[in-house]
Parts: C-alpha cells; structure tokens; sequence
C-alpha cells in the first residue's frame, strides 16, 4: 500500500486561503481483496468530531452549533481507497490532519500485512 497526499490552496469568497489536503491509497489487486474479503471498506480510520459551542442560546449560536458539525471529519478504508479531498482553515490544522492520517493509514498497512498472513504462517528470526 502507497499512500499518496497532494496539498492545495484555493481562496474563500472572503479572500482568505483554505488549504486542501487530498489523499488516495495505491493498492496491489491483492490488497484490493482482502480489503473485500474482510469488508474494511467502512472501517473508520479517522474521526475529528466538531465541537459545539457551549453559550449557544442565541439563533446566532445555533448557527455555530451547525457550523461546527459540518466541520466533523472523518476518514474511512473506502475514502482511501478512492480519494478523499480535506479542506482546513489553517496550515497547522492541515499539517495535524495530515501526520494523523499517515498515522491511520500505517495501521491500516498492518492491518493488510496480517490479512495477508491467514492462513499460513510466519517464521520470526530471533
């Protein structure tokens, strides 16, 4: 498994940058199949959830409560494996989001190597 990431930059309507990460996993035919055979395809890889602003009690908080859960992100086996574009505020968001999603997406290579691994066995040289 490769794990290819591109960033971008576009400007909002206000002029400000919003940075893009966008992400798709290179896979063998082989790992394509054990992504089937075990349907990881909805396994969830990574979850940032947004959170609601406590003093909400105005129709204007109520707005921030749904600006933040339209901020929610999360990064499954099939966002990976057909691409997946993440846009952030800032730089070091991106960055962050990035460095957990390689994270992620490790585990998931082990995840595949022991998919790989049923059915026979592995000799481990001491």
């Amino acid at each position: 498994m490769k794990l290819l990431l591109r960033r971008n930059e576009r400007s909002s309507i206000t002029g400000k940058p919003i940075y893009i990460l966008e992400m798709r996993a290179e896979l063998s035919a082989e790992e394509k199949g054990w992504i089937d055979k075990y349907k990881f395809g909805p396994s969830l890889l990574y979850s940032k959830k947004g959170k609601p602003n406590a003093n909400a009690d105005t129709l204007a908080g109520v707005g921030q409560i749904l600006l933040h859960y339209a901020m929610d992100l999360t990064v499954s086996v099939n966002d990976l494996v057909n691409g997946k574009k993440i846009e952030c505020k800032d730089i070091m968001e991106m960055l962050a989001v990035e460095a957990q999603i390689k994270e992620a997406a490790q585990n998931f290579a082990n995840v595949l190597r022991a998919a790989s691994q049923f059915g026979g066995e592995e000799v481990i040289e001491l």
